[in-house]
């Protein structure tokens, strides 16, 4: 059985470790399709309180840090579908979140971007996962995720403009 707390002479997955090592990034990556570090942080928290709830099983897989990551994915869409149904986003602005101005219009422009979009880009481009990882982690098919990859590209080039040589 998985350990909760410090890990044994023999190493292995510790809730303790893997919550040290995968937060800060995990914050960071959630960032980027919660254009919002509040948010981000809520999210990821979020995850982690089910990984606890769960350790018995989840502590044993392969790739912990993936489970949580997706589990934050889907807090963070389910409170966005809330929030749009509620109110609109508030306005991001540079010394809001201490953004450079560019920052700030690509977060602008990935807020435009339908929410599947934003996180595919996020896990293929930030993350680094092939489109089958992608597909794995958000529960489709490949070729979805490369729909809503194209898709995406395309909208924030649309958004953001073709940069000029």
């Amino acid at each position: 059985m998985p350990n909760r707390g410090e890990a044994g002479p023999g190493g292995g997955n510790d809730f303790d470790a893997v919550y040290r090592a995968s937060y800060a990034r995990l914050v960071g990556q959630l960032y980027v399709v919660t254009t919002s570090r509040t948010e981000a942080e809520e999210a990821v928290q979020e995850a982690f309180a089910r990984l606890w709830a769960r350790w018995d099983h989840v502590g044993g897989y392969e790739k912990i840090e993936a489970w949580v990551r997706r589990v934050a994915i889907n807090v963070a869409i389910g409170r966005w579908r809330r929030a749009a149904r509620e109110r609109p986003l508030p306005e991001v602005t540079a010394a809001a979140v201490d953004l450079t101005g560019s920052d700030v219009e690509v977060l602008l422009a990935l807020r435009k971007i339908p929410i599947h979009q934003r996180s595919a880009l996020f896990l293929h481009h930030v993350v680094g996962l092939s489109v089958e990882e992608v597909a794995d982690e958000m529960s489709s098919k490949p070729g979805t995720v490369k729909s809503w990859l194209s898709r995406g590209r395309v909208s924030l080039d649309g958004l953001l403009g073709s940069p000029q040589d």
